[in-house]
């Protein structure tokens, strides 16, 4: 019987440490909604430092933070943002800038490293003189880490350019950076000049970072003024949240550090499974806290298979196809926040199909957790 569990479905399971819990615990509180919470204050303070802007404000969820950047962004409906067809919020926010904004998405192609090609970013920007009948392009969205792509990391450069080509034609820059610190991380770079470009950035608290709820909005003092007032309007006012952002404090203070761990961790583990015949990694794109892994055609083990396998050792993985371009199955491997020991040897034998009972035997009921120390 499995008593703890490796959890690599994905890194929104990571769980409260402990310093996060007694700092909640003992967090002082006032009602955020008036502007007068103590420790809502600090943390935004602490992430508009960190990222260079002026402002920032603390929001449930990173949905909430690009749906509100968006709609502060294009305040008038009928307006068009160029974003990838393969990212965050134009595949996994229910549509809301569409539904709840009234504004029109306009796709452009992700490469497998998450960019969009320049050129086509900038064809894709509508011509002003033929607004009688085209949306009005006003805003374009990047995402670092590009999770469909496997976690990989915007450049610098790239975004610079991006940034370059937004202010030639008038239009603003969103980066959804729920992982930015993983970005800025794996390339080695501050966050704050990784983001520079931008005019606003969400970054969320409750994946990497480790906090159990929340994301943070960065841009201007004059944007964060109006983001506080639709962040009221649709339902994300709270009161003493104070009790959330001591935990996301914590993150900034003690996690994000930890996170190269995570990316050494994880090209371990991609190393490992490129190992085994029937699965296949391209270890070179393992460049964050993901990997992506193919059961190569031909195989007799399915991913519900393999899903279910590891499921008894304790180990629990994600699996999907529909938003990746490969035809082959694909397993998801995120926040391997465990060293490469006792449990990697486990889910590398579980995967090659070994007789594992005389390793595990004396292992299986003291598993570690991928969660921060």
């Amino acid at each position: 019987m499995v008593i703890r569990t490796v959890d690599l479905r994905s890194d929104t399971v990571t769980l409260p440490t402990k310093a996060m819990r007694a700092a909640m615990a003992s967090a002082e509180v006032d009602d955020d909604v008036l502007g007068f919470d103590p420790t809502a204050t600090l943390l935004e303070a602490e992430m508009a430092k960190i990222t260079g802007k002026e402002a920032a404000l603390f929001v449930p969820s990173g949905t909430m933070a690009n749906l509100i950047s968006v709609l502060v962004h294009c305040n008038v409906r009928g307006s068009e943002v160029i974003l990838g067809d393969n990212c965050h919020i134009h595949i996994y926010e229910n549509g809301g800038i569409a539904t709840i904004g009234g504004v029109h998405p306009r796709p452009v192609r992700n490469n497998e490293d998450g960019t969009m090609d320049i050129g086509l970013i900038e064809a894709a920007i509508r011509d002003p003189g033929g607004e009688i009948v085209y949306p009005t392009t006003r805003l374009i969205c990047l995402e670092n880490t590009h999770a469909n792509s496997g976690g990989k990391c915007l450049s610098v450069e790239y975004t610079d350019r991006v940034g370059e080509l937004a202010k030639k034609h008038g239009l603003k820059l969103h980066i959804d950076g729920a992982r930015i610190f993983n970005a800025a991380t794996a390339l080695r770079v501050p966050v704050d000049r990784l983001v520079r470009a931008a005019d606003t950035v969400s970054v969320c608290l409750s994946k990497g970072l480790g906090a159990p709820v929340g994301s943070v909005i960065v841009g201007s003092a004059s944007f964060i003024a109006k983001a506080r007032i639709l962040r009221k309007t649709l339902g994300g006012g709270m009161r003493q949240i104070g009790i959330l952002c001591a935990a996301g404090l914590i993150a900034l203070q003690e996690n994000a550090g930890k996170l190269k761990h995570d990316h050494k961790n994880a090209k371990a583990l991609a190393e490992g499974i490129n190992q085994i015949k029937g699965l296949k990694v391209d270890v070179t794109s393992v460049e964050t806290n993901f990997i992506y892994f193919d059961i190569e055609e031909g195989s007799n083990m399915t991913a519900l298979k393999l899903s279910k396998k590891l499921e008894e050792y304790g180990i629990l993985i994600m699996f999907e196809n529909s938003s990746r371009s490969s035809s082959k199955i694909t397993c998801l491997f995120v926040c391997f926040q465990i060293p490469p020991t006792h449990e990697t040897v486990i889910l590398l034998g579980c995967l090659s199909g070994f007789d594992l009972l005389h390793t595990i035997r004396s292992r299986r009921g003291t598993c570690s957790t991928q969660y921060h120390a």
